[in-house]
């Protein structure tokens, strides 16, 4: 298969060329040329992007979403690789339970998705899961929607997950600051009488943390940070050498807590935050700070976030709309470049986990999405690929619209 634009990003910068497609990996990058199998014209082509932190819900909760649904949504979004989250049921947290996943994976995705094994059984925090049987087939460990309380069995799993050669993922929360909140405890949770989470929630645990992964050497990712303090403290961090990267999601850098209202699409967790604590997340995204963005894509029945910001579930869908918004609310804004954003969703999440580099040359896997970077619309969530229609992003004008994404050298998502 042969597949031409005027615009493909080989070496941080559009070239026309015609990519020759083969048994999932690229062969030949030839001249650009009209007489293709696909023609994509001014279209701009990229590597396919990888999400380093999704829910697909199955095994467990498909009234939620399913892996056919959530892989065809990423793929709409420009996604080829995810990393699915363990909060599930069976949790992974042994091979046993771990094989219902990848059975569901082989059978029904229709883009490549690399699941996390849980850290402790349960994700209870309490015992711990095992790690040996499952290392192989996982591409990290996690017990993300819940933070490991107990700081010696933290100890514990970094030094068992070093010793296998991955990566101690967390979602950093302290239980005993939560205090019932459910919003950021900001200007808006005290005009409008909500329960707040404080912002030290989150970062005395990446704190804590920090000072393990210093402590036993362990490679540690810091899941979707939302605070200025976390910012100065991974900043800090990575200056002393300490092996950690992060994370951070869309709604984090477009969105602070005098954008919500009273709407459970509103609602995740971490919480939106201060418009103080929005500047700091941009801040680190151009001092290199922040590594990579990941949507966190967290979807649920309408019914469960149809209540209010109070009773809503926690968690916004976001793969389909990730690229889109940055783009248009970052780059074409003049925030930051493209070729920036593009590290950040592609070569950078790859670099940590260890993948393959994604990048289109001779001899690269065929993973490519294609975009309208001309193309400006309004998010309209019964549009949606997902089963889940939450987003806080619904009625933006938006730029930049997926047309075509390749998984390994097959269709994955097709829109033209």
């Amino acid at each position: 298969m042969i597949i031409s634009s005027k615009n493909v990003w080989i070496d941080n910068q559009f070239t026309p060329a015609a990519l020759c497609i083969e048994d999932g990996r690229i062969v030949r990058v030839d001249p650009f040329t009209e007489n293709a199998d696909i023609f994509l014209g001014d279209y701009a082509v990229f590597p396919g992007f990888i999400d380093v932190h999704v829910h697909l819900r199955e095994p467990g909760f498909l009234y939620k979403e399913t892996i056919a649904s959530g892989t065809k949504a990423a793929a709409r979004g420009g996604y080829t690789t995810v990393f699915a989250m363990p909060n599930l049921n069976p949790v992974p947290d042994c091979p046993e339970h771990l094989v219902v996943q990848l059975e569901a994976i082989r059978k029904d995705a229709c883009i490549r998705v690399l699941p996390y094994g849980s850290l402790t059984v349960g994700q209870n925090g309490k015992e711990m899961a095992d790690l040996a049987g499952m290392a192989a087939n996982v591409c990290a460990f996690s017990d993300d929607g819940r933070g490991v309380q107990n700081e010696d069995m933290m100890r514990q799993l970094m030094f068992e997950v070093k010793k296998l050669g991955k990566i101690a993922a967390a979602h950093c929360e302290v239980n005993d600051l939560l205090n019932g909140g459910y919003i950021h405890d900001g200007d808006y949770a005290k005009a409008h009488g909500h329960r707040g989470i404080c912002s030290a929630s989150e970062w005395r645990m990446i704190e804590r943390d920090i000072r393990l992964a210093e402590e036993t050497g362990c490679p540690y990712h810091v899941c979707h940070i939302s605070t200025a303090e976390s910012v100065s403290l991974i900043r800090d961090a990575k200056k002393r050498g300490v092996d950690i990267t992060c994370e951070t999601g869309p709604h984090y850098l477009t969105m602070c807590d005098a954008d919500l209202q009273e709407d459970g699409r509103f609602k995740m967790n971490p919480p939106l935050r201060s418009a103080s604590d929005k500047e700091a997340l941009l801040a680190g995204i151009l001092d290199g700070t922040i590594d990579m963005i990941a949507t966190d894509h967290a979807p649920h029945s309408a019914e469960e976030k149809g209540r209010g910001l109070e009773k809503s579930a926690m968690g916004v869908v976001g793969i389909e709309t990730a690229f889109p918004v940055l783009y248009a609310k970052l780059v074409k804004t003049g925030f930051m470049s493209l070729e920036r954003l593009i590290g950040m969703l592609t070569t950078a999440p790859a670099a940590r986990f260890g993948l393959e580099n994604p990048e289109i040359k001779a001899g690269a896997r065929a993973d490519i999405t294609v975009f309208d970077l001309d193309c400006a619309y309004t998010v309209d969530p019964a549009d949606f690929l997902s089963m889940g229609r939450a987003t806080p992003f619904a009625g933006w004008t938006v730029q930049g619209r997926c047309v075509l994404t390749l998984a390994a050298g097959k269709i994955a998502y097709e829109g033209r």
